[in-house]
């Protein structure tokens, strides 16, 4: 057996090296960080060290929910996520089946690279175009509505935009890039089942529904389960740049309030506790919402 897994690994030397590459990625960047979740249970106090600060035990995750500001940002969270994983999630199938449908080659591979490239910017690029689109002086949105008889608006200050502003962005950024690997299950589809529905005289709307959209239901059910882990989860970078003081009623959410606690304010045990409390209800969710996807298709599942 030994002899068999050296002449294994031997025969495959390089793509073993090249698996090892990640794998200590993760260990040294994921891995031994964990041990910084021993925070959460001290009072850490810089001047005392990692060991010698005191154990609270469970002393900072009682007081989240007194902990000024904390239960504004969680109420801020879900409606988010929930709002994103509402909107956000059925867009990249949305188009994946639009662009499968288009027949003009050219005309396709313009939408899918203009669609793909905000993927590769940073949200402090993404929110600086934001910013100058939606500029209450020079912003083409507020010109258009000036255009109609309506007055300009602040949209980057008023908490009541603040939300879909988050959506918005989300499905901009994201929504090319998603499209890509339900384009990749749906070249998997038999083409004879398409072949036979125009047979029997079916439109392109019926196949999509009949033929396409079953073809690729496993796919969507375990990205909705993985998605479905973060709905406790807004991405710090997305919050941090968009969000500005007028509207932390309604867009700061725990990631940016665990940088507000645990760093600019120092307060680096509360931030952990926040922080892993946020871990573990993932976690949950994900475990949960697996076991929902496995009442409708084993495959769709994750574990």
């Amino acid at each position: 057996m030994k002899g068999t897994l050296r002449k294994e690994i031997n025969k495959h030397k390089i793509y073993y090296l090249l698996l090892l590459i990640p794998i200590i990625y993760y260990i040294v960047f994921h891995y031994i960080p964990m041990g910084g979740i021993i925070l959460a249970f001290k009072d850490y106090s810089f001047f005392k060290g990692f060991n010698k600060s005191p154990w609270v035990g469970f002393h900072w995750f009682e007081y989240l929910f007194t902990a000024p500001g904390f239960m504004r940002s969680l109420k801020n969270t879900i409606l988010i996520s929930l709002y994103t994983l509402i909107f956000t999630f059925p867009a990249p199938v949305i188009l994946a089946l639009m662009l499968n449908e288009c027949e003009q080659l050219k005309f396709k591979k313009i939408v899918q690279t203009v669609s793909y490239l905000p993927h590769f910017l940073s949200w402090s690029i993404i929110t600086g175009l934001i910013v100058i689109l939606l500029s209450p002086s020079v912003g083409i949105v507020n010109k258009f509505l000036e255009l109609i008889g309506m007055e300009s608006i602040y949209f980057m200050a008023e908490p009541k935009y603040t939300r879909s502003l988050f959506v918005v962005s989300k499905i901009w950024k994201e929504m090319g890039w998603g499209s890509i690997i339900y384009l990749a299950a749906i070249t998997g589809i038999n083409p004879e089942q398409y072949e036979a529905a125009m047979i029997d005289g079916a439109s392109k709307l019926r196949q999509a529904w009949h033929i396409t959209i079953p073809g690729i239901s496993n796919l969507i059910i375990m990205m909705l389960v993985f998605n479905s882990a973060g709905l406790i989860n807004v991405g710090f970078e997305q919050a941090y740049n968009l969000v500005i003081s007028p509207t932390y009623e309604t867009g700061q959410v725990i990631s940016t309030y665990v940088y507000s606690k645990g760093v600019q304010e120092m307060k680096y045990s509360f931030g952990t506790a926040v922080g892993l409390a946020q871990s573990l209800v993932s976690i949950s969710l994900l475990a949960a919402a697996n076991t929902i996807a496995k009442h409708f298709s084993e495959d769709g599942a994750v574990w």
